[in-house]
């Protein structure tokens, strides 16, 4: 009985309009993507297996599997995130909760934001002459791992600020009227609410830490180290270690004679572990998402 009047149809015309070009632009991101992933795995699926990871390299690395640089990394990004989490979120909290509006607390957020747009190489230098010459702890995996704690710090800060603000203030003032002090507010409230933005910003962390190599080339990586495949009391925290990255550079750009499959399937390996330490990390944000009461 009733007909769309020409106005009706011309905003239906427009919200298909607005739905394709939406569309478009997400497979123009999507689509590439997907199609980079699988010319990776189809170049490695030569090589690509469970004993590709666990062997150690053979014939100058030109054979065998990674396990030595897969390793090396997992240690990497384990040591800089149990030293860059902690203390990327309890600066978050001070900077947020506690420090006066004044022009230092304005210096040190600009600090902070500055500090995230500075190249990986400024970082990789500060790293040897801070912590591998002056605080004489050689090229090794902690330093290494410092030094990729202090270039993620800025995202971590960021991140937890903005979840922490994210926290109604009304929240705060409840616990205050009934006698809490700060500290307990933000321990038994405002922290546990804003964990699932303050896991975003250790994610991102892990993505670069694990993709960086300039930073550890100067302060604890090496070109190779024989270790035995599976071994995972390889490196100590004084060690030197291989990495992914450092890794997947040597033998695309050093080593001649590599079959073409293994740098494919090094790739595929340093995705794949961020992927899987990402979705884990999704998952348990989600649970935490799920426990929230607003």
């Amino acid at each position: 009985m009733f007909q769309e009047t020409q106005h009706v149809k011309r905003k239906k015309r427009a919200e298909r309009t607005a739905q394709g070009v939406f569309l478009g632009m997400t497979l123009c991101m999507v689509l590439p993507l997907i199609a980079v992933v699988g010319f990776l795995i189809y170049k490695a699926s030569p090589v690509l297996s469970i004993d590709f990871i666990m062997d150690a390299p053979e014939r100058g690395m030109r054979a065998g599997g990674i396990w030595p640089a897969f390793w090396g990394t997992v240690c990497l990004v384990f040591f800089s995130v149990i030293i860059a989490a902690p203390v990327g979120v309890l600066a978050a909290v001070y900077l947020h909760e506690y420090a006066p509006e004044n022009w230092f607390t304005r210096m040190v957020n600009l600090a902070v934001f500055n500090l995230a747009g500075v190249p990986s190489i400024v970082h990789a230098l500060f790293g040897l002459g801070a912590f591998v010459l002056f605080a004489g702890l050689g090229k090794s995996i902690l330093a290494a791992s410092l030094t990729l704690a202090i270039m993620t710090f800025p995202v971590i800060i960021e991140s937890t600020k903005e979840s922490l603000a994210a926290v109604p203030r009304s929240f705060r003032e409840a616990c205050w009227n009934v006698g809490a002090t700060r500290w307990q507010t933000i321990r038994g409230v405002v922290l546990p609410n804003s964990t699932s933005g303050i896991l975003t910003g250790i994610i991102l962390e892990v993505c670069r830490a694990a993709g960086e190599t300039a930073p550890i080339m100067f302060t604890g990586a090496v070109f190779f180290k024989a270790v035995q495949g599976g071994d995972v009391f390889a490196y100590g925290p004084m060690d030197q270690c291989m990495a992914l990255s450092m890794h997947l550079h040597t033998i695309s750009t050093q080593v001649p004679g590599v079959p073409e499959a293994i740098p494919f399937a090094t790739a595929v390996v340093l995705l794949g572990t961020v992927l899987v330490v990402n979705a884990t990390a999704i998952v348990l944000r989600v649970i935490i998402r799920t426990r929230k009461k607003w």
